[in-house]
């Protein structure tokens, strides 16, 4: 299945390859959502986005989220249809760190995949990658950002 989310953990680890289009789409969709956390999907082939998708946070919460289930499946079945797997989630903390929160790992829907929290350093939005595990540590993996993708 295409769309699938079970990517091996070896093409993941060496971090997430995103064009400076896709930052720029994901900082947009976070900064709007603000003060609320964001949240979307990522789909790609291998480690490489090829897609974004933001998704509204059905929350509308300052400390955490959860995907509209319509806009999620959706998004699932637009990337199936595409040929690429969903390889991050991303979502906002407008008001907290830049690593995963206490909540993130109790609420980890989807583990073996990577997840790209976007923060404030300053008035600046800034992102992290993590590829997170089930009740386990979090490894922080690299955001790698091309103008040529």
């Amino acid at each position: 299945m295409g769309g699938s989310i079970n990517t091996p953990l070896n093409r993941l680890s060496s971090g997430i390859h995103i064009s400076y289009n896709q930052w720029l789409e994901m900082k947009d969709a976070v900064a709007s959502s603000a003060p609320e956390e964001a949240c979307g999907l990522v789909a790609g082939v291998g480690n490489q986005a090829q897609v974004i998708f933001p998704i509204t946070n059905i929350l509308h919460d300052r400390y955490r989220f959860r995907m509209a289930p319509n806009e999620q499946l959706n998004a699932f079945i637009q990337a199936e249809a595409q040929g690429l797997e969903i390889i991050a989630i991303y979502h906002s903390h407008p008001h907290g760190i830049d690593h995963p929160s206490v909540t993130d790992v109790a609420e980890l829907t989807f583990p073996g995949i990577v997840y790209i929290i976007w923060y404030q350093a300053g008035d600046q939005w800034q992102c992290c990658a993590y590829l997170m595990h089930a009740e386990t540590a979090a490894t922080e993996v690299p955001v790698i950002i091309s103008t040529n993708l």
